[in-house]
């Protein structure tokens, strides 16, 4: 009986550490998928984007199916939507993410002149 109670606490401790270990560590920035918002906040984030092409390729993003919504995170921001024609321009702001979110931020301040 001994040796059952071992085994058991054994088990779960074993568990308990692969659960741990299998958890992803916290991001320091990067990005999610946009389900993964609420619906709210990803239609104001959509209305309020300041672009009408992708941000790296200059491509028009109007009715493209292959749009790509893309929130980026970064620890002690809020998260931010980017829109991309394409997975390949996606890639290129992940390179250098500082240099586009510029853009985006230029846009923004651009539109809310008068």
């Amino acid at each position: 009986m001994k040796l059952l109670h071992i085994l058991l606490v054994f088990t779960l401790c074993i568990g308990a550490q692969l659960a741990v270990c299998a958890s992803p560590p916290p991001s320091s920035g990067g990005s999610s998928n946009p389900q993964t918002k609420d619906t709210a906040w990803l239609d104001k984030a959509r209305a309020a984007y300041p672009l009408k092409t992708c941000v790296v390729s200059g491509e028009d993003l109007g009715d493209m199916a292959d749009t790509k919504d893309y929130i980026y995170q970064q620890d002690g921001k809020p998260d931010r939507l980017v829109r991309f024609c394409c997975a390949k321009c996606l890639s290129r702001f992940e390179k250098d993410p500082a240099k586009y979110l510029k853009l985006i931020d230029e846009a923004s301040a651009k539109a809310a002149k008068p």
